[in-house]
């Protein structure tokens, strides 16, 4: 499984603007993050897990697209987001 209930409330608690903020990019980039960083572990130890990789980068498209609109929308918050998350700025 790849994120828990209290792991998900945590991030919205941490990045959300209000209590109950699941829809901003911030907290969906963040989520999305914490997924990856799940996936990436899980193909340390299951290499041939070609199935799983497919939505990793499903994943790590969707995290792309919501970093783009974000920095088109509000430069400001995608800086704070990148430096947040210690995600590289390719977008």
């Amino acid at each position: 499984m790849s994120i828990t209930k209290e792991e998900k409330l945590e991030i919205v608690k941490n990045f959300g603007r209000e209590p109950n903020d699941t829809g901003s990019p911030e907290v969906q980039i963040a989520i999305l993050s914490n997924r990856i960083s799940y996936l990436t572990e899980h193909f340390k130890t299951h290499k041939k897990d070609y199935h799983s990789r497919r939505g990793l980068l499903k994943i790590i498209a969707k995290q792309r697209k919501l970093l783009k609109y974000l920095k088109r929308k509000d430069l400001k918050r995608y800086k704070a987001i990148i430096a947040r998350l210690n995600i590289r700025d390719k977008v």
